[in-house]
C-alpha cells in the first residue's frame, strides 16, 4: 500500500483515524497503531510481515540481553550477534543475486542465482534496528522491558518503508504520551495534503515524460532531450521522495507524534557536500553516525573512512554497480571539495557555485537513473555531444513544450522563494494574513486532494521511487 493510493486515502486511513481517537487510552492506541502498521505491510506482502515480527523482537530480546549484561564480554558478543543478524538478512533478500552474479563473472563456478523478492522497506528497518541495538550497547538508551516499544518503533507505518530513518531516541518520550492536539492534528493534515500534491500532481507528471526522453538507445533522442530528461527526473525524484517524507511526518503528527526532517530544498546547493547535507539527511546522519565516525571520522584515516561511507550509500540504493559508481562519484566530489574545489568556487559568485551543484547533480543522477551501465555511459556521451545524436528534433520541441510550465513551477517549488515570497508579501499586514493564510490553505488543501484524487483515479502511474530500496 502506498500513501498516494485510493485504498489508502478513502479507507485506511480513515478506519484508522477513527479507531485510533475512539481509542482513550494512550497504551491501547499504540496497540491501535502497530495492527494497522502491520496490516499496511501485509497490504501487498502478507507473507513479509513474519520477517518484520522476527526482525523486532529479535532486536527487543537482543537488547534486554546486553541490557542485563551491560559493561560484560556477553554484551558484546550479543551486539555483534545481533547486529550480524540484521546486516545478513539485509544481505541475503538485497544482495545475494547480486554478489552470486559476479562471483560466475570471475570464477567459472556457474552458481545458481538466487531469485529472492526483496521485502518493501526492509532496507529502512533493518538501519532503524541497528541504530537502536548499537544506542542500547553504547548506553545511550535503555532497553525498554515492553515489546511494544520496540514493536512500535519498528513498525510505525508512515516511516516503515521509505523512511525517514528514525532513532529510538527520537520517539521513546512521545510513545507513553503521545502528543495529540487539534493544532498538531491540522498541521499534521496539511503536511500530508503538501506532500501529496508533490507525489501525485509534480513527480507523477514529471516521471512520465522523463521516461520518454531517457533512452539512449532511441534514434529519437538528442542531446537536448537527454539534458531536458534528466532535469525532469531530478525534479521527479526529489518531489517524490520530500512528497513521500512530507506525507509520513505529516501522518506522524496527526497521531501524536513528530518524525525528523529528510529535506532541506537541496536544489539551492552550492556543492555536492551541501547537496548531501539537504537531501535524505536522515540516512546521511545515520552513515556518519554509526560508519563514519566510528571508523574515525575526520581524525584517522580520513579518506579511507569517505569512501566506505560513499560506497555503502550507494550499494544501500540498490544492488548493481551503477548505484556503486553513483555514490563513490559523489564521495569523489566531496573529496575533491574539501581538498581545493570549495576554495575556489568560493572566489567565484554564488552563481557560478550552483551552476556547478546543479551541473554535478545531474551527471549523478544519470548514474542513478540507468541501472544498465552501457545506457548510463551511452546517455553521458549523449548528453556532451560525442555520440551520433542530433542536438534537438521535433520529439524535443513537443515535449518541451508541453512541460515547459510544470518543469518551472517545479523548479520554483524545489527553492524557498515562493514560501519566503508570501510571507513578505503578508508581513505588513498581520490580522489579514492570518484570515487569509487559513482561509488559503482550505482551499489549497481541497484542491490539492481534488485534483490528485482525480488523476490517481485516471492513471495507472503511480510509483514510489524509494519503495525499490
Amino acid at each position: 500500500m502506498v500513501f498516494s493510493s485510493l485504498v489508502f486515502l478513502y479507507l485506511f486511513l480513515p478506519a484508522l483515524l477513527l479507531v485510533y481517537f475512539i481509542s482513550k487510552n494512550s497504551s491501547y492506541r499504540i496497540w491501535v497503531l502497530i495492527l494497522f502498521s502491520y496490516l499496511f505491510y501485509a497490504w501487498g506482502e502478507p507473507v513479509w510481515v513474519i520477517l518484520l515480527l522476527l526482525a523486532s523482537m529479535l532486536g527487543y530480546l537482543f537488547g534486554l540481553g546486553m541490557e542485563r549484561f551491560r559493561g560484560t564480554r556477553l554484551a558484546k558478543v550479543q551486539y555483534v550477534a545481533a547486529i550480524a543478524i540484521n546486516i545478513g538478512l539485509l544481505g541475503t533478500f538485497k544482495y545475494a543475486g547480486f554478489l552470486v552474479e559476479n562471483i560466475n563473472l570471475i570464477l567459472p563456478l556457474n552458481l545458481p542465482v538466487p531469485e529472492v523478492k526483496l521485502p518493501i522497506g526492509i532496507s529502512f528497518f533493518t538501519f532503524e534496528l541497528i541504530c537502536y541495538l548499537t544506542d542500547v550497547y553504547k548506553g545511550t538508551i535503555r532497553a525498554p522491558r515492553s515489546p511494544k516499544k520496540v514493536l512500535f518503533y519498528v513498525s510505525f507505518f508512515p516511516h516503515l518503508v521509505a523512511g525517514p530513518i528514525i532513532r529510538y531516541t527520537d520517539i521513546e518520550r512521545q510513545i507513553e504520551h503521545p502528543r495529540v492536539s487539534l493544532a498538531g492534528f491540522s498541521e499534521g493534515i496539511s503536511r500530508f495534503l503538501f506532500g501529496l500534491g508533490k507525489k501525485v500532481l509534480l513527480a507523477n507528471l514529471l516521471g512520465e515524460t522523463a521516461a520518454q526522453l531517457l533512452n539512449p538507445g532511441s534514434p529519437s533522442s538528442s542531446v537536448l532531450g537527454m539534458w531536458f530528461g534528466i532535469t525532469l527526473f531530478a525534479l521527479q525524484i526529489y518531489f517524490d521522495f520530500s512528497g513521500y517524507s512530507d506525507m509520513a511526518i505529516g501522518l506522524g503528527k496527526m497521531f501524536g507524534f513528530n518524525l525528523r526532517e529528510n529535506f532541506n530544498y537541496p536544489y539551492i546547493s552550492k556543492s555536492a557536500g551541501e547537496f548531501w547535507r539537504r537531501w535524505n539527511m536522515s540516512l546521511g546522519g545515520f552513515f556518519r553516525d554509526y560508519v563514519y565516525i566510528p571508523l574515525g571520522g575526520n581524525q584517522k584515516s580520513y579518506l579511507r573512512n569517505l569512501f566506505v561511507v560513499w560506497f555503502l550509500t550507494g550499494f544501500w540504493h540498490g544492488a548493481s554497480w551503477n548505484f556503486i559508481i553513483w555514490g563513490l562519484y559523489f564521495g569523489t566530489l566531496i573529496y575533491l571539495e574539501r581538498r581545493w574545489l570549495l576554495k575556489w568556487l568560493g572566489k567565484l559568485p554564488a552563481a557560478f557555485a550552483h551552476l556547478y551543484a546543479v551541473f554535478t547533480i545531474l551527471i549523478g543522477w544519470v548514474w542513478f537513473y540507468f541501472t544498465n551501465l552501457t545506457e548510463a555511459a551511452k546517455a553521458l556521451l549523449i548528453m556532451f555531444g560525442l555520440y551520433p545524436r542530433e542536438f534537438a528534433n521535433l520529439e524535443l520541441q513537443f515535449y518541451f513544450r508541453d512541460n515547459l510550465l510544470l518543469c518551472m513551477a517545479a523548479m520554483l517549488l524545489s527553492t524557498p522563494l515562493v514560501k519566503r515570497g508570501l510571507q513578505r508579501a503578508m508581513k505588513p499586514f498581520p490580522k489579514l494574513r492570518s484570515v487569509l493564510m487559513v482561509v488559503g490553505a482550505q482551499l489549497l488543501h481541497a484542491a490539492i486532494l481534488i485534483l490528485a484524487t482525480i488523476l490517481l483515479v485516471g492513471s495507472s502511474y503511480n510509483p514510489f521511487l524509494y519503495y525499490r530500496f
